[in-house]
C-alpha cells in the first residue's frame, strides 16, 4: 500500500509520541500532536479528525504497512507500545516496498553508467547490499538511451557543484572550428542535455549575453574561489528554451513561424511525436499528407530535425529556412554523384 505524504507525517508523529514514555498519551493528545505536525510541515491548519487518528492506529497495528505495531490501551484511556523498544522506524521493510526500491535501483544503475555523480554508484551498491534478494533477479523493464563512448561526462559533477555554489570557473575550451584551445573565466548557469549530448550555458567574463558550450569540447576546468561570480538575471531557464529545438539560441533571438508539409508516410510520426510543444495541425489532405506549424528559433538543430525526414518533408515558410534546406539537399545530392575527396 503506497503512502502519501500526509499519512506518513501522521504515522511518524504517532510513533514519536508512543515512543516517548515520559508522559501518558490520550487520543486527544495524539490528535493535538498530529495536528501540530501537519501544520508545521504542510501549513494545513484544519487539523485532523478523531476518526482519522483512530484509523491510523488500526492501520499501524495491522500488517498492511508492514508495521504490526504493538499499540495497546491501558486504564481504558492511554495509548502506548507494549514493547518499549518498538518503533516503526525499526520495522523491517515489507515486500511491496522492497520490490519498489529494487525497481528504482534498476533505474539508478542506468544513470550511474553515465557517471554523472561519483557518489551515485556508491549509493546504489550500498542499497543493493542492504536489500536482501527475494526471488529471482528481474529482467530490465526500462532502458534509457546511452552512449558510454561520449566524451565530456566527467565535467558534469564539477560543473554541477560550481553552478549550485555559484562559483566562477577557469574554462579551457576548443571548438571544432578552432585551431587551438583558449582559456577564460566563465560563470556557469545551467547544464542541459540534448540528444544524449551535454551542454553548459553560462557567461564569459566581460561579455553581456550567455552562450552555450559543449562539454565534449572542454579541455580542462578549475574553480576560481577568489573570483567574482556573475549571477544570471535573464529569462528563467525553465522557459528560456521554450521556443527552441536543441540548445543553440542567442539571448535576444525571437521565434519564427515555420510551416512544414509532411507526406503520408511521415505524418503519423509527426502527429504522435510533435517536433515542438508549439506544433499545431494546419491542414490534413485526403492522401494523408499534412501541414503543421511550429513557433521556434531558426537554428542548426531545427535544420537537422527537418533533414532527418529526408524526402518526406518540405519547408513552406519562412523562405530563408526553405532556401537553406534546399541548398543542403542539393549539396547532399552532389556527394552521391561525385567522388569522395
Amino acid at each position: 500500500m503506497p503512502l502519501n505524504k500526509l499519512a506518513l507525517i501522521r504515522y511518524k508523529t504517532i510513533d514519536a509520541c508512543l515512543c516517548n514514555r515520559q508522559r501518558r498519551w490520550t487520543l486527544e493528545d495524539l490528535i493535538a500532536k498530529v495536528s501540530d505536525a501537519v501544520y508545521e510541515y504542510e501549513g494545513l491548519d484544519s487539523g485532523v479528525s478523531r476518526r482519522t487518528i483512530q484509523a491510523d492506529i488500526q492501520l499501524m497495528r495491522s500488517d498492511k504497512l508492514g508495521y504490526e505495531a504493538p499499540i495497546v490501551v491501558y486504564e481504558r484511556k492511554y495509548y502506548t507500545y507494549a514493547d518499549p523498544e518498538y518503533s516503526i522506524t525499526k520495522a523491517p521493510i515489507n515486500r511491496a516496498d522492497m520490490d519498489t526500491l529494487r525497481e528504482v535501483l534498476d533505474l539508478l544503475k542506468q544513470f550511474s553508467g553515465f557517471r554523472y555523480f561519483d557518489s551515485l554508484q556508491e549509493i546504489v551498491l550500498k542499497l543493493e547490499h542492504e536489500l536482501p534478494l527475494v526471488g529471482q533477479q528481474k529482467s530490465t523493464l526500462v532502458q534509457f538511451e546511452e552512449n558510454p563512448l561520449l566524451k565530456g561526462l566527467q565535467w558534469i559533477a564539477p560543473l554541477y557543484q560550481a553552478i549550485a555554489h555559484k562559483q566562477p570557473i577557469l574554462l579551457e575550451y576548443q571548438s571544432f572550428s578552432a585551431q587551438q584551445s583558449a582559456s577564460y573565466e566563465y560563470s556557469p548557469y545551467l547544464l542541459k542535455e540534448y540528444r544524449n549530448r551535454w551542454f553548459l550555458l553560462g557567461r564569459r567574463k566581460g561579455q553581456r549575453g550567455v552562450d552555450t558550450r559543449a562539454l565534449d569540447r572542454i579541455i580542462h576546468l578549475s574553480i576560481l574561489p577568489e573570483s567574482v561570480y556573475e549571477p544570471y538575471e535573464g529569462v528563467a531557464f525553465a522557459t528560456y528554451f521554450a521556443d527552441t529545438i536543441g540548445v543553440t539560441k542567442a539571448q535576444n533571438e525571437r521565434a519564427r513561424t515555420v510551416d512544414l508539409w509532411f507526406d503520408a508516410a511521415q505524418a503519423p510520426y509527426v502527429l504522435t511525436k510533435p517536433l515542438h510543444a508549439s506544433q499545431t495541425l494546419q491542414k490534413q489532405y485526403d492522401n494523408g499528407s499534412i501541414i503543421v506549424r511550429i513557433e521556434v528559433i531558426l537554428n542548426l538543430e531545427l535544420e537537422r530535425e527537418i533533414l532527418g525526414f529526408a524526402d518526406g518533408v518540405r519547408v513552406l515558410a519562412p523562405e530563408r529556412l526553405r532556401e537553406r534546406i534546399a541548398k543542403r539537399l542539393e549539396s547532399a545530392t552532389q556527394h552521391y554523384r561525385g567522388d569522395i575527396a
